[in-house]
């Protein structure tokens, strides 16, 4: 269960590369026992942050603190509170599962006496019973996630940071490792970076969406729906005979309208408008009498809900405005 103590402490991070900004400039918190699904698309920033966070890469400004401990001055210390699984998990897949196991473990090192207790301890964890002798190149994907997911682990670690823990794997083999992580997670404090919104639903109780370098929402999925979600209503006009004059103006003039969007140009001799207001709320009565008031002519209207999904497309297109999510 989630506390108020800081596990995670980012501030103001950035990284270049020459002129490129892979993080710009960005600040979260994540609490003990959080599940915080890192989300953004490709290129977003996610895996740099990881990188950071896991003191791989060092920091272009700002600082970090992992279990209250700072990345540049005590790195070895960190790594020790952290279990990291990189996206491509690295295996030694000449290696028998438990060889690979008790080679990490001395790595890590884990005493002897304790490596026994270790070892059986991520076997129960993630899924390994039975294929302790099997070869690590003969296992399917599904497994090979296991096994590194149960290095990332093997030395307890309070915080486990994940890096697309289920790219390249079947939906069966996805959803097993979905279930794996939401059981991990209400031990620990995880950070589950993807750029699948599933992965994120399925396993965790906070989002946080990356952009570009940016953070561009940060809350729960209720909250994000709540305050960034609301209804969407699609309205068809003919194009008025004055042209667009006076569309948008007319919309959110209307009560609970936060915002609507109309084309530069028309398209066929129609405006294909978005007007988005209030989830509580439903104007499309209000929309219709307004067509009506101004005399043009409405060929379609239509209402949704604007679930999670929505509001990471609309944050994560080239067009999306980086001020609309504010860095949070």
């Amino acid at each position: 269960m989630a506390t108020n103590e800081l596990m995670i402490e980012v501030k103001n991070l950035t990284k270049r590369y020459g002129e490129v900004r892979a993080l710009d400039d960005i600040s979260f918190e994540v609490k003990r026992g959080q599940v915080l699904g890192f989300l953004g698309p490709n290129g977003a920033g996610k895996t740099t942050t990881m990188k950071i966070l896991t003191t791989f890469i060092a920091p272009s400004s700002g600082s970090a603190k992992v279990a209250g401990l700072d990345i540049s001055e005590a790195p070895l210390e960190v790594r020790r509170k952290v279990g990291y699984l990189p996206e491509s998990a690295p295996l030694y897949t000449d290696m028998q599962v438990i060889e690979c196991l008790e080679f990490v473990a001395e790595l890590r090192n884990i005493s002897k006496p304790d490596r026994k207790t270790a070892i059986a301890r991520v076997i129960e964890t993630c899924g390994l019973k039975g294929m302790t002798g099997r070869e690590i190149r003969t296992l399917s994907k599904g497994y090979k996630q296991r096994v590194g997911l149960a290095q990332a682990m093997i030395h307890d670690p309070s915080i486990l940071i994940l890096d697309e823990p289920t790219n390249g794997l079947d939906p069966n083999q996805i959803a097993e490792i979905r279930e794996l992580i939401r059981s991990i997670g209400k031990e620990r404090t995880v950070i589950l970076s993807t750029h699948h919104l599933a992965e994120v639903q399925a396993a965790a109780d906070r989002v946080l969406i990356i952009h570009k370098g940016k953070i561009v929402a940060d809350g729960s999925p209720e909250e994000l729906e709540s305050s960034k979600g609301g209804a969407r209503y699609d309205v068809t006009l003919a194009t008025p005979q004055d042209g667009m004059k006076g569309v948008k103006e007319a919309f959110l003039g209307i009560p609970g309208v936060n915002e609507v969007d109309v084309p530069q140009t028309p398209k066929n001799g129609t405006l294909d408008i978005v007007v988005r207001g209030q989830r509580e709320s439903d104007v499309r009565a209000d929309i219709f009498r307004k067509v009506v008031e101004r005399n043009w002519v409405m060929l379609g209207l239509g209402r949704k809900q604007v679930d999670l999904e929505a509001i990471f497309r609309r944050l994560t297109t080239e067009t999306a405005s980086i001020k609309e999510g504010g860095a949070q």
